[in-house]
């Protein structure tokens, strides 16, 4: 590591953050490796109650209590490692999942989906950290500029996600479809990170992520100026991960053709293994959610080609022809089931 980086109070001993990926996919197991092996470890918070009997009819209480289990089972794993949670702006009652990682004692709450300027007073009088996940040097300097306006705050640390990005992504489809230079857009957001840091009089790292996929795109990352790298697709395919040996399965007979960008309902582009549930969304073909869960707080049931929710729940679970397997634009060259330490051996070892 070039430099000693801190997650808010805890030194980190290896530079990866595992990005968050939901639903199901990271909970503590996943997390709870990363952290043990000296990296960052994400809970994702979305819909993260799925699996308690009480979801169905109160999906609320079921996500915060399984926010308190995941991070202690996390701890057990990890007992001195970060951890935290992936919570996005876009999902409804944010400011109470919000609260509840800050008493679950998490170390940090990575934050995107939409822009979480208004996170640092959801947090106050805490020392949890903080950190916003963006694509682009206008949503970095916005969010900087806000924070320090209203807030008389800094993030602890910031996470760029790039184009080849799993999941959601902060970016229109024509820009995806155009298959842009990103390098030049890290390098406004390092540049505009760095002044901010003289104002904070403090190290604000940053994380970049998306398609990095081995050790020679991680390099490239840190010569970029990058203090941390963010990985998630790479550790779908671990025995550690929380996912269904089903869905890790898809992973692994993905070609590089059947990863395609996907309209979600959050209202943003998405990146995704092409299945058949895909397939009925490309033709057109409605299919209406058999439940509200009530997750997103601008989506209209009525309106909707599918349900996010369901489309997740069913893949996580291993039902991956009826469900949405997110991925990144790598996602393809899994080509067996490893631990987490190999693959953060793969990825770092010697840097």
């Amino acid at each position: 590591m070039k430099s000693q980086v801190w997650i808010g109070k805890k030194r980190l001993k290896k530079p990866l953050i595992q990005g968050g990926m939901g639903i199901g996919v990271s909970l503590s197991g996943l997390a709870g490796a990363v952290a043990k092996e000296g990296g960052v470890g994400t809970i994702s918070a979305a819909q993260i109650g799925f699996l308690q009997p009480e979801f169905e009819q109160n999906p609320v209480l079921a996500n915060l209590k399984a926010m308190e289990e995941e991070l202690q089972k996390a701890r057990k794993i990890a007992p001195d490692g970060i951890l935290g949670f992936n919570i996005m702006v876009a999902m409804n009652h944010y400011e109470t999942y919000v609260r509840k990682a800050v008493e679950t004692g998490a170390d940090f709450i990575v934050s995107g989906a939409g822009l979480p300027l208004e996170l640092p007073a959801m947090v106050s009088d805490t020392d949890i950290a903080i950190a916003p996940i963006v694509s682009s040097a206008r949503a970095t300097a916005l969010i900087l500029k806000y924070w320090e306006k209203k807030y008389h705050r800094y993030p602890d640390f910031i996470v760029i996600e790039g184009p080849e990005a799993g999941g959601h992504l902060g970016f229109s489809r024509k820009q995806l479809e155009e298959k842009m230079d990103y390098d030049m857009e890290i390098s406004e957001i390092l540049k505009l990170v760095r002044a901010y840091e003289k104002k904070a009089e403090r190290k604000i790292p940053v994380a970049v992520g998306g398609g990095i996929c081995d050790k020679a795109r991680a390099e490239h990352e840190f010569m970029l100026g990058a203090d941390l790298i963010q990985v998630a697709s790479r550790f779908i395919t671990t025995k550690e991960c929380d996912a269904d040996s089903a869905y890790k399965d898809a992973y692994l007979k993905a070609q590089k053709e059947d990863i395609v960008l996907v309209s979600s309902p959050v209202g943003m582009p998405g990146r995704a293994i092409r299945n058949p549930f895909l397939e009925h969304v490309e033709k057109g073909e409605v299919q209406r959610p058999q439940k509200c869960f009530g997750c997103l707080k601008h989506c209209n049931p009525a309106e909707i080609p599918y349900c996010i929710t369901e489309a997740l729940i069913h893949a996580v679970k291993g039902d991956t022809e009826n469900g949405l397997l997110f991925c990144g634009a790598q996602g393809f060259l899994a080509n067996q089931i490893e631990t987490v330490q190999d693959v953060m051996e793969d990825l770092l070892g010697g840097l």
